[in-house]
C-alpha cells in the first residue's frame, strides 16, 4: 500500500475502523442472545471512538491528537495464533463470535504493523503505532473473555 500523503493515511485508517464498525454492528442486528449482542455493540463502539479518534487528527492536527495519548507496550497471550481463519456464519455461538472477532483484531494489528514498517514519516509512525496499540489492547480483550469464558464453561 503506498500514500502520498499523511491524510490518505487517516482516511485509509478511518475507512478500516468504519469496516469494522458497520461489521460488529451488522452482525450484533442478527443474534439472538442478548449476551452476544451487546458485546457485538461494544466492539462496534470501540471502532467508532478510534473512527472519531482518527477523525481529530485530521481536524486538529496529528501532533495536537496525539500528544496525549499514552503508549504502553501491550501483552499478546497469542490465543488468535491458534484459530483458524473464520467467516462469519448467521447462528455463531458466544465462544465462535470471540474467535472470530479474535481473528479480526489480529489481522487488523498485522495491516498496522506492516504499514508501521513501511513509512519513514514520524507522524504516521505515531498513528499506526497509536492503532497497534489499540487494536492490541482490544485482541487482548478478547482473548481474556474467550479464556475466561471458556474456563467458565469447564475448558
Amino acid at each position: 500500500m503506498n500514500f502520498n500523503n499523511l491524510k490518505e493515511i487517516i482516511d485509509f485508517a478511518i475507512e478500516k475502523e468504519r469496516e469494522a464498525a458497520d461489521f460488529y454492528e451488522k452482525v450484533s442486528d442478527e443474534q439472538t442472545m442478548s449476551g452476544a449482542r451487546e458485546m457485538l455493540k461494544e466492539f462496534a463502539a470501540q471502532e467508532r471512538k478510534h473512527e472519531q479518534m482518527l477523525q481529530g487528527f485530521l481536524d486538529k492536527g496529528v501532533v495536537a491528537g496525539i500528544e496525549d495519548y499514552k503508549f504502553k507496550w501491550i501483552t499478546d497471550i497469542k490465543r488468535s495464533d491458534y484459530v483458524a481463519e473464520m467467516t462469519y456464519k448467521p447462528g455463531m455461538v458466544y465462544h465462535e463470535l470471540l474467535m472470530l472477532a479474535m481473528k479480526r483484531e489480529e489481522k487488523a494489528l498485522a495491516l498496522y504493523n506492516e504499514l508501521l514498517t513501511q513509512t519513514d514519516s514520524a507522524e504516521a509512525k505515531n498513528i499506526f503505532k497509536m492503532l497497534c496499540q489499540e487494536e492490541a489492547k482490544h485482541k487482548l480483550a478478547l482473548e481474556t473473555k474467550y479464556d475466561d469464558y471458556m474456563a467458565e464453561m469447564g475448558d
